[in-house]
């Protein structure tokens, strides 16, 4: 699968794409590196004055702040892309409950409710003799329910 059209692609996420895939890499870390040696070194040049420890302070100050939103952005496009790819995965298996689909809009509350639910699933599915099946929480009710009634069953035929 190669890469869609970038026709759709603004000039910003373009720049934005490019700033954060090279700042990422060796190169851009050594030439940063590169350039703190070389204020360190100017330092008993400029005897070590307001002036010269301002200019690191400064840069730094201005880079941070725009790399922040340069990677808050490309972390969001990055969160929304596995959303998309899970919910396809959801979607496509008979056996996924689609009430995971878009999670993600859920209130912090609903997804407490929603991690006890799978909790009690992990629970029943330990008690289950097959913890090797696959269950929505649904399943893992009724399948436990089943074998705690065939169990009783058992023992009370055994107690017969």
């Amino acid at each position: 699968m190669g890469n869609q059209s970038n026709e759709n692609i603004s000039g910003f996420e373009k720049v934005s794409n490019a700033i954060t895939v090279y700042s990422g890499g060796t190169p851009v870390f050594l030439v940063a590196v590169g350039f703190i040696l070389l204020w360190g070194v100017t330092g008993p040049i400029f005897h070590y004055s307001n002036t010269w420890l301002l200019i690191v302070n400064t840069c730094t100050s201005i880079i941070t702040f725009l790399m922040v939103f340069l990677i808050q952005k490309s972390q969001n496009k990055e969160s929304i892309a596995v959303q998309l790819k899970l919910n396809e995965l959801i979607a496509a298996s008979n056996h996924a409950s689609n009430r995971l689909l878009n999670i993600q809009d859920l209130s912090e509350e609903e997804l407490k409710t929603l991690y006890q639910h799978y909790r009690t699933l992990v629970e029943l599915t330990q008690k289950s003799q097959s913890n090797t099946q696959s269950h929505s929480v649904e399943d893992a009710i009724e399948t436990v329910k089943d074998e705690i009634r065939d169990d009783l069953i058992h023992n009370a035929n055994r107690e017969s």
